[in-house]
């Protein structure tokens, strides 16, 4: 008699079928769509973030083959997502085929703006700041572990630092970000050092030639809401220019605390609310 223990009972028909599990950092197939992630997100949804993402700045318009070779998905799939999408106005497909961001991308950023108050308070402080100091102002943002340029004034000399809007920068590199991790608690002699001074200053820290100096913005209750920045050329912004030029950014950042913590810094004049979105 044969040992039980060794028979191998062949697999029923209707037997569900036990596939290998994908590989790390694989993206999921096409047949993924309808399944449920078990981290809670959609997987179309993310998808078309990618698509959105695809676009570099200064790229005008990008074709399907580069679109499906930036997201690494197949160019059935990214045809679908893009026209999807252009059916809100996220994108737009010109007449040789390329695919172009639409104006509803456009009008999602000018939204974004609007809730940070940036044309009643941020524009006319940076615009003075840049009078006062002669270069380049701007006020940044933490959005998770970057920060981005929310709005920037530039500055009257034809030879100035560009900053591109929206785009991701570290925070431990240059002097808006420092700031921004000094003033949300960040440990460190350093750190501890921005913050009994009020402000820092950085050259070439970030990006070879470019000299900033930055100082904390807050709102009620003293939460931090970003810092505003001086920008401009390491030839023309010495250390001993930046530390001249250090009262008026600490004055304005002072201002912007005042107006939007919904204060004026008089007691003539009511106090504005102002809406904010960190």
């Amino acid at each position: 008699m044969s040992n039980p223990s060794h028979r191998r009972t062949p697999p029923r028909a209707d037997a569900p079928s036990v596939q290998a599990p994908p590989s790390p950092g694989a993206l999921p197939s096409d047949a993924d769509d309808n399944q449920p992630p078990s981290t809670g997100s959609v997987t179309a949804v993310l998808r078309a973030m990618q698509v959105l993402d695809a676009f570099a700045l200064g790229e005008s318009h990008l074709p399907l083959a580069e679109l499906s070779r930036r997201c690494q998905l197949h160019k059935t799939t990214v045809l679908r997502i893009a026209r999807t999408l252009a059916l809100s106005g996220y994108l737009v497909q010109r007449e040789d085929g390329d695919w172009r961001l639409g104006p509803a991308a456009g009008w999602l950023g000018a939204r974004y703006q609007a809730g940070f108050d940036v044309q009643n308070v941020l524009e006319p402080a940076l615009r003075a700041l840049t009078l006062a100091s002669g270069e380049s102002a701007a006020f940044y943002v933490r959005e998770g572990n970057v920060r981005t340029c929310l709005v920037r004034v530039e500055g009257p000399q034809a030879l100035r630092h560009h900053a591109r809007m929206g785009e991701g920068l570290p925070l431990d590199r240059g002097s808006p970000g420092r700031v921004i991790l000094a003033f949300s608690g960040e440990p460190g002699e350093l750190y501890e050092d921005i913050r009994q001074r009020g402000y820092h200053w950085s050259i070439g820290e970030r990006e070879q030639g470019v000299a900033t100096i930055s100082a904390p913005v807050f709102g009620k209750h003293w939460r931090l809401l970003g810092s505003v920045c001086v920008s401009g050329p390491a030839s023309r912004l010495s250390q001993q220019r930046l530390e001249e030029i250090a009262p008026t950014v600490i004055a304005a950042a002072n201002q912007l605390s005042y107006e939007l913590a919904g204060n004026t810094g008089t007691t003539t004049t009511p106090a504005r609310v102002s809406h904010w979105h960190p």
